[in-house]
Order: structure tokens, then sequence, then C-alpha cells
């Protein structure tokens, strides 16, 4: 069962976030930060961000405890936000994918909107009301925006209509395998789901986006993952959840194809290692993090969509 975390009135961290707060010597000033950026409603601007997006990542924690990443796509409009403290999400129930049995009525959910032409994103936590088989309703628990930062930029193109499910059952891998092996092994972005249960019974649930070099996962002999931390926003929601829950769930997509590989397992966090000057692609990293799987599913053609690189790039 996972520790229980305290968050203190008036603030939006809970004791997992401020211990790396702390380390990072930042704690006072997220104090500081924290109930001015984060909140329990959507910008309007947000809410109009999310009605535009063809895909939206989803972390979500299985009854068995497992906590995973997933995307879901959709024609632009199926993420809708009637008022500010809601987002309807119209994705129907997909049992092949790990983390649907964690979008029940009632059950903590992530949700990071990103769009990789423009490089925005924005985050949310809340709480699942299923309104049907064909969608729910997340009830905004903690909402805020991200940097552009690692993200990489990408068009994208539907392959198939976005309520179509893959035609090929997913694969549960007893360990890493050859192809799975080679899409981390190139990635330059992935995203990662974890969760905290706090002291007032309640579960908070985040999923984002990491992304660096091409290659910047490294690939262990113990069939784990290490991953750098760059300098980011200080919240530490990620590393925050894993110091007080060490359970994590990734999810890789190949963006070529639309397969989807998602790896749920144990974490770790850690902060003081001299690991980060032998690893290329790490330069600028402040701290490491490992993953190692205990559930590997691959899933062909999960997605409706491909991506590429956009003919002509955008001022900046």
């Amino acid at each position: 069962m996972a520790p229980h975390a305290a968050l203190l009135p008036d603030l939006p961290w809970h004791t997992g976030e401020r211990l790396l707060q702390a380390r990072a010597g930042v704690q006072a000033r997220m104090a500081e930060i924290g109930p001015r950026v984060v909140r329990d409603y959507m910008h309007d601007q947000h809410r109009d961000f999310f009605a535009q997006l063809p895909l939206v990542v989803l972390g979500a924690v299985a009854p068995d405890g497992r906590v995973w990443a997933t995307l879901r796509a959709g024609a632009p409009g199926f993420l809708h936000s009637p008022t500010p403290r809601v987002l309807d999400v119209a994705v129907a129930r997909e049992p092949a994918d790990p983390a649907d049995a964690g979008m029940d009525d009632g059950n903590a959910l992530g949700l990071l909107g990103i769009d990789p032409m423009t490089r925005r994103r924005n985050r949310m936590n809340g709480r699942v009301e299923r309104t049907g088989p064909d969608g729910f309703r997340l009830a905004v628990g903690q909402s805020f925006g991200n940097c552009p930062q690692y993200i990489q930029q990408r068009a994208f193109d539907f392959t198939r209509e976005p309520g179509v499910a893959a035609d090929q059952p997913p694969q549960v891998l007893p360990a890493l395998d050859e192809r799975a092996r080679a899409l981390i092994a190139g990635a330059d972005t992935f995203f990662v789901a974890s969760y905290v249960d706090l002291a007032d019974g309640s579960r908070q649930v985040d999923v984002s986006h990491r992304g660096g070099p091409r290659g910047f996962v490294r690939l262990d002999a113990d069939g784990g993952l290490t991953i750098p931390d760059f300098s980011g926003n200080r919240f530490f929601n990620t590393l925050g959840n894993l110091a007080a829950n060490p359970i994590a769930g990734l999810a890789f997509v190949d963006y070529a194809t639309g397969n989807l590989l998602q790896l749920s397992g144990r974490a770790e966090v850690l902060t003081d290692t001299p690991e980060i000057a032998l690893h290329p692609g790490w330069e600028g990293a402040e701290r490491l993090w490992r993953v190692i799987p205990d559930r590997v599913i691959w899933r062909e053609a999960a997605l409706p969509l491909v991506w590429h690189a956009p003919d002509a790039l955008p001022r900046s």
C-alpha cells in the first residue's frame, strides 16, 4: 500500500514534492508560487486549448495499484469544457488499454494536454464522473500550465477514424523485447504517470511529458531504465510523487506507426549520483531516476494517428 503524503493547508504541494523542492533549495520560492499558479479550475485559454487537441495523455491507477500512462485520440472537440471546473472527455472504454481499468466512476485521474506543433501543454488532475461507455467528465482538482521546454515539434495525420480500435490485441511481454528496446533507445519523448494517496484519504494522480535528445533514456543491464531530470518548473510533481510512492507508469510512442509501449514498475529517485556525467545527452541534468518494469505491454497501431516533422516551422 502506498504511504500517505500530507498536503499543507493553502499549499498545493504534498510532502514528497516539498522534499524534492527542499533538496533543490527552492521550497520557500515554491511555497510562494504554488498558490498563485496551481488552481482548482481551468483558465479560459486552457479550456480553449483542450478543445483544439486531437490527443490527450492520461494517467490512471488500476485496481491492483499499478499506475499506467496512456494516450487517447479523437477528432478536435472530443475534449470540451462546459464550465471552468470540468472537462468532458469523449473517449470510449478500451479494454486493450491497461489504464482503462482505472477510469471508473470516482477514480482519480491525471491529464495532460499537449500540442507538439505549437509546443504548448497544460496539466490537470481530478476525479472521474463516468457518464457512460463513450466518455467521462473530469472534475478539476488541480490545473496549471507548463513551459514548452524539451517538447519536440511534430505535426500529425490521422490514419483511421479516431473511434476505431486497433485490430490487433495487446501483447503482454515478460520483459522488454528487441523492438521495445529499440523504441526506447531511439526515443526523444515519453510520458510518465505517478500518484500519491494523501493523508485526507484522497488520491492525486499526475501524468507528464519527458523529453530530451534522442537516446536520453538509458537501457540498463538489469532491465531497468535510467532517466535524467533536467531543470524545469521545480514543482517536482512527478519526482515528488515517486519519492512518496515509488511506482511509475511509462508510455513510449512510435510516432511513425502509432505503436504504443506501456510499462509499469518500481521507481527510484537518485538526487546525488556521479552517473550524471557518464552518459551522452545528460548534459544539464540535475538528478536521475530509475524504473524497473514489472509489467510490459506492446500495442500495435494503438493510436489512430502518426506524427512527422512539420513542413515549415513557425517563427519563435
